[in-house]
C-alpha cells in the first residue's frame, strides 16, 4: 500500500469511526458525552523496530461527533523502548485483580495475550505478552476453505469434527515466536495470511482433512497459550487456585475453553461473564478507561510489560466542541 493510499484510508475509517460513535450516541448531546476512546486499526506493528501505525484519524471523529477523542495509545510507550503492547494490562489490573485468587486474564482475539496477576498485586509487579496467535489462523483457514463464506468458526462447529494432528503440532511449536522471551508483542507479520495460507498448503500435504486442519489451528492456539504460561508463569501455575479468565472471540468457542481446560487441569478456565463483565464489552470498556486516564496526566503503560524505560502517558487528545482546557474529569 502506498502513502497515499494509507492517508486517504486513515481520514476514511475516521468518517466510519465517527459515524458508529454518533450511532452509538443515538442523539446524546456532545457536552454530554465526556469523551471517546478509539483503539484505531491497527496496519503495522513492528515492536523490535519501534514501529507502530495505528489509523482511524481521530481529529476526524472529533470534528464529527464533537467529542473529544482520545487515540493512538502504543506510541508514546514506544518510544520509550517499549513494545508498545499489549494495552489492557493496566485496565486488567484496574478490574481483575484478586487479593486472594492468582489469575491469568488471557485474551483470545486475532492474536492471544495474557496478563498475570498475582494475589493482591501491585501495579509494577504484574506481567503480560502477546502468547501467540488467537484466532486469526483459524479464521483465516475458515475463510480459505469456505472461499469467504464464512469468518470464523462459530462455536467451534468445524474444528469440532476433526482431529488435531498432534506430530505436526509439536513442529508449528517450534515457530521462533515461541522461543522468545517476554516483553514480547507479535502481529499478522509473523500468523497473518501468509502464514495461514501456509498452514493450510501443509496440511493438506499432509494428507489432513478440512476439519484436522482446522482442529489443529484450533489446538495451536490452546498449546502456545500453555506453553507460554509453562514457560514464563510457572510460580504462579503452582497454586492450584489458579484461575484463568478467558475474554475475546475464544471465549465464545467452547471447543478452544474445552482444550485450554484438559491442558490446564486443576486450575479453572473461567470466562469474564464469570466476574460479571461481559466479553464481548472488555475491549470498549478498556479504551474507555484508558482514554479517562489519558484525561487526567495518568500513565497506563507498565514498563515491567512493554519493556520501556518509564512510565507515560499513552494516548493522543484531539479536542471536540466539548474542549476539556478548562477542566479534568473526576479521576476518583
Amino acid at each position: 500500500m502506498k502513502a497515499p493510499e494509507i492517508a486517504i484510508l486513515n481520514f476514511e475509517l475516521g468518517e466510519l469511526f465517527a459515524r458508529a460513535a454518533l450511532q452509538l450516541m443515538d442523539g446524546m448531546q456532545s457536552n454530554n458525552c465526556d469523551a471517546i476512546g478509539s483503539h484505531g486499526h491497527t496496519i503495522c506493528h513492528l515492536p523490535n523496530e519501534n514501529v507502530t501505525l495505528q489509523i482511524g484519524e481521530s481529529a476526524v471523529i472529533a470534528a464529527r461527533t464533537g467529542v473529544t477523542t482520545i487515540a493512538d495509545f502504543r506510541v508514546a510507550d514506544m518510544a520509550e523502548g517499549g513494545q508498545g503492547a499489549p494495552l489492557i494490562p493496566y485496565v486488567d489490573w484496574c478490574l481483575l485483580r484478586s487479593r486472594s485468587t492468582p489469575r491469568i486474564i488471557q485474551n483470545i482475539g486475532g492474536i492471544a495475550n495474557c496478563t498475570l496477576l498475582p494475589a493482591n498485586c501491585e501495579l509494577s509487579e504484574i506481567r503480560a505478552w502477546d502468547t501467540g496467535p488467537g484466532n486469526m489462523v483459524l479464521d483465516e483457514c475458515v475463510r480459505i476453505f469456505t472461499g469467504g463464506e464464512k469468518q470464523f468458526d462459530d462455536g467451534g462447529v468445524l474444528a469440532s469434527q476433526g482431529k488435531a494432528d498432534e506430530i505436526w503440532l509439536r513442529e508449528l511449536l517450534k515457530h521462533p515466536y515461541f522461543a522468545r522471551i517476554p516483553p514480547i508483542s507479535c502481529g499478522r507479520e509473523e500468523f497473518g495470511a501468509e502464514y495461514s495460507a501456509r498452514f493450510v498448503a501443509d496440511g493438506k500435504k499432509r494428507g489432513l482433512s478440512t476439519f484436522d486442519i482446522l482442529a489443529t489451528a484450533t489446538k495451536l492456539t490452546t498449546e502456545s497459550i500453555a506453553h507460554a504460561y509453562e514457560t514464563h508463569a510457572s510460580q504462579l501455575l503452582q497454586s492450584n487456585n489458579c484461575e484463568i479468565i478467558l475474554g475475546g472471540g475464544g471465549a465464545f468457542n467452547p471447543v478452544m475453553k474445552e482444550m485450554l481446560q484438559a491442558r490446564l487441569a486443576p486450575h479453572r478456565v473461567l470466562t469474564h461473564e464469570d466476574l460479571g463483565i461481559r466479553s464481548d464489552a472488555k475491549e470498549a470498556i478498556a479504551f474507555a478507561i484508558l482514554a479517562h486516564e489519558t484525561l487526567n496526566s495518568v500513565a497506563t503503560n507498565v514498563p515491567s510489560v512493554t519493556g520501556a524505560r518509564r512510565s507515560v502517558v499513552s494516548g493522543k487528545i484531539a479536542r471536540g466542541a466539548n474542549d476539556f482546557s478548562s477542566q479534568k474529569l473526576d479521576a476518583d
